[in-house]
């Protein structure tokens, strides 16, 4: 859930001074030639009373030439994920690219501050001051030299945040009381990483730690005797949805359950619509195209999830011919239309923000789209089960 912060202009604005500046450190490279930043350079710093974000300095809008023009489209890819924009205006004032930014991040509703830097250079003009004031757009004048404003320029950040990157969101206290008993199905198989586990289930076990609630850890063939052994009901049964029909075979009726990626589907997206792109799962023919979407990158093993284990589930529920094609990490396609429905992960390694541009995407070209957990519950048969804690049975 960090905040994710992009500082645009064009080459030689100074960006990289200016989020070095930020950041009290050297994270960039600085120099007088243009285009000295070519890829997008993350840094990451706790920006209190925010937390912890992400700043992104990126190439020049100005660059040119081939290469030019793929640096310019992975600066763009990094607006389009970001919770806010600070583009940055050098000493030769602004010209159409950044005219032409600011209406592509309004049109993204991304708040951002235009920011006129190497003020120990020049004066901001008359003309561009004019420009912001009409444009109601919230100016600042800086100097990563200098220091001037940079702290005025953080505070700025803090303001314009997005108001739930201000307060803790939710995944399951809504659904539990302090001294709650919850019971975490996890299992562990070849696709389970090394040594750890996956973060949707470490941040549910630290929220139940936090809310003072006795979370019980066990595999998905331990549930019964878990039950057996408890001395009272648990409040809640939270499993992995590759497993939620077993485990919805050995949870009494009586017990709420829910699956990690409905928590996440809430958490890092909308749950009423990623459940109206499930139900969509029954309108797929012969010949339609399901997208597959994850915003990890990882090896795939045998009976990998997205690649396999739901393909195989969606097929054998609408026992119709059905192609599938996987897009890794930060990417998503341009072409949407030709998709019939998109199954996205849970969202876990992006931020909110991101995950809620793709479900707006979608909806915007027509195309519905749900999450791993929420699709294989619907598939399996128990997604009214699943989503009854959250009172939409």
């Amino acid at each position: 859930m960090r905040l994710v912060i992009a500082l645009a202009g064009r080459r030689n604005a100074g960006k990289s001074s200016l989020i070095n500046a930020i950041t009290d450190q050297e994270i960039s490279i600085v120099s007088d030639q243009p285009g000295t930043t070519t890829d997008p350079i993350a840094k990451h710093y706790e920006l209190l009373p925010l937390g912890p974000v992400t700043f992104y300095d990126t190439a020049g809008l100005d660059d040119t030439g081939e290469l030019g023009e793929l640096r310019i489209k992975a600066t763009r890819k990094i607006l389009w994920r970001s919770d806010v924009a600070i583009v940055v205006i050098g000493e030769h004032g602004m010209t159409s690219h950044e005219k032409e930014i600011i209406a592509d991040i309004r049109r993204l509703n991304i708040p951002f501050i235009l920011i006129f830097n190497k003020s120990d250079l020049r004066e901001s003009s008359d003309a561009d001051l004019g420009y912001c004031r009409k444009h109601n757009i919230r100016f600042l004048s800086t100097s990563a030299i200098t220091g001037t404003n940079v702290d005025e320029l953080k505070q700025a950040i803090i303001d314009i945040a997005p108001a739930e990157m201000k307060h803790d969101p939710v995944l399951a206290r809504d659904l539990i009381s302090e001294g709650d008993w919850v019971i975490c199905v996890i299992p562990i198989d070849l696709a389970a990483p090394k040594g750890r586990l996956i973060l949707p289930q470490v941040q549910v076990l630290r929220e139940l730690l936090d809310c003072d609630a006795v979370a019980v850890t066990v595999k998905e063939r331990e549930i019964e005797e878990a039950l057996t052994n408890l001395k009272r009901k648990p409040a809640l049964v939270i499993t992995d949805s590759q497993v939620v029909l077993s485990v919805a075979g050995d949870v009494p009726a009586d017990i709420p359950l829910t699956t990690f990626s409905t928590l996440f589907a809430r958490y890092k997206g909308d749950l009423t619509r990623l459940v109206e792109g499930a139900n969509a799962i029954d309108t797929l023919q012969d010949g339609d195209t399901v997208l597959i979407g994850e915003a990890c990158s990882h090896h795939p093993v045998a009976d990998d999830i997205g690649r396999v284990k739901i393909p195989r589930w969606v097929t054998r529920y609408t026992g119709k011919d059905l192609k599938f094609e996987v897009y890794s990490g930060h990417d998503f396609p341009e072409d949407l239309e030709r998709f019939k429905l998109a199954i996205h992960c849970g969202a876990c390694m992006i931020n909110r923000t991101e995950m809620l541009r793709r479900m707006n995407e979608c909806e915007r070209r027509g195309i519905p789209i749900t999450n791993y957990g929420v699709a294989i519950s619907k598939v399996q048969g128990v997604l009214e089960r699943i989503i009854a804690p959250f009172g939409r049975a």
